[in-house]
């Protein structure tokens, strides 16, 4: 087992309502906040009327930036921050999922730097302190509302890159599972299918003697898999959203990453398809993973072994090691078929044509994963075996 630091200072507030409590939860930080917001699906549901109503209540000033889509944009970024610095707005309310609160991480990160926000995201600059931002998480996906990263899409080049700072913590997360009820079902997988690969990132690691980590990992695997069906399925079914939100948390929250050291490869390797496709980023992950596992099975054959008992209780054959292993990946491709997921790049209306484009850009800084290094060579024949 690896040295680690854990430290998560997010204050979670769980269950039925909490929403009611976003104003005096966030009067703390301050009496002036940007409020960042997607659509116009919080105004639909009601939980744009109830925040603004718990914010006037304790007196805050409140601006609105909303519009943010999926895989959020930098140019939204940067609108955000000059809002924040001509009206002196000291805290960050991000309602809504993954997206909004990776754009309302990045803002907050790009009104303390002397620069552009981008540089945040290509190396050119550091992140050294975030204002304060709070959540209402409206879909369980991401793992951002208790996480210190942020991934935003630049369209200038189609680049989607991450950068990541213990100050951009959320300094409390509100999740209420009845929020989540109007999700529409292929929402619902994909976050299903994000929160999945968070954990697997760090169940697939060269690290030895971390055998309470691998037992939360499975552990926190099987309970996404045996509610998957039922919130998709039916969506109002409170306990099995609860499981399912929760789940999504503590699979990014960096307890399960204690002691090891993750991969990240296929993050790396989605982060280049989205950023062309502009897929939801769950969906290029159930692209990308059984690939990924297809080709670095072999690497740690023991891992994946124990991957298909613990996770998909396939019976361990000991004279064929390799049999096992793969069954536990075409398990894992077929649940993700199950719940609605590409699986296959063409499936998602994605071609060849920018495979060598994908592969060569990821790796442009060096090889990527840690598990198994990847190089642009590794990376073309996972996106050919994903084709």
């Amino acid at each position: 087992m690896e040295n680690f630091v854990f430290q998560n200072g997010t204050k979670l507030i769980f269950g039925k309502d909490t929403e009611k409590l976003v104003g005096q939860e966030s009067v703390v930080y301050g009496k002036k906040l940007l409020l960042h917001y997607g659509g116009g699906s919080i105004k639909l549901s009601g939980l744009y009327d109830t925040v603004l109503q718990s914010l006037t209540e304790q007196g805050i000033e409140t601006f609105e930036l909303g519009g943010v889509k999926p895989n959020p944009r930098v140019c939204l970024v940067r609108e955000g921050i000059k809002l924040c610095k001509e009206n002196n707005i000291g805290f960050i309310l991000a309602v809504g999922g993954g997206s909004v609160i990776d754009s309302a991480k990045a803002i907050a990160a790009g009104v303390n730097y002397d620069g552009d926000v981008w540089d945040l995201f290509n190396g050119k600059g550091v992140v050294k302190d975030c204002l304060p931002i709070g959540t209402v998480l409206t879909i369980p996906a991401a793992g951002s509302e208790t996480s210190n990263g942020t991934v935003i899409t630049n369209e200038d080049g189609l680049y989607k890159r991450s950068t990541s700072h213990n100050t951009m913590r959320p300094k409390f997360s509100i999740l209420n599972p009845i929020l989540t009820f109007t999700l529409p079902a292929y929402q619902t997988a994909c976050g299903i299918t994000d929160m999945m690969a968070h954990i697997l990132e760090r169940y697939f690691t060269n690290e030895k003697n971390v055998e309470l980590t691998d037992r939360l990992c499975e552990g926190a695997l099987r309970t996404i898999i045996n509610n998957a069906q039922v919130v998709i399925q039916d969506p109002t079914n409170s306990a099995a959203r609860a499981e399912i939100m929760w789940s999504g948390t503590i699979a990014h929250n960096d307890i399960l990453g204690t002691g090891r050291i993750g991969d990240w490869g296929s993050h790396d390797i989605e982060h280049e398809i989205s950023g062309i496709y502009d897929i939801a980023h769950g969906a290029g992950l159930a692209i990308v993973f059984p690939a990924w596992m297809k080709y670095v099975y072999k690497h740690d054959i023991n891992r994946f072994v124990q991957f298909a008992n613990r996770v998909w209780d396939v019976e361990i054959d000991l004279n064929n090691l390799e049999k096992t292993a793969l069954a536990g990946i075409r398990k894992t491709e077929k649940f993700l078929s199950s719940i609605g997921m590409p699986i296959r790049l063409k499936e998602a209306g994605i071609g060849d044509e920018h495979i060598e484009e994908m592969s060569k850009k990821g790796t442009e800084k060096g090889p990527l994963g840690n598990f198994a290094k990847l190089y642009e060579t590794d990376v073309i024949k996972i996106l050919n075996l994903a084709k």
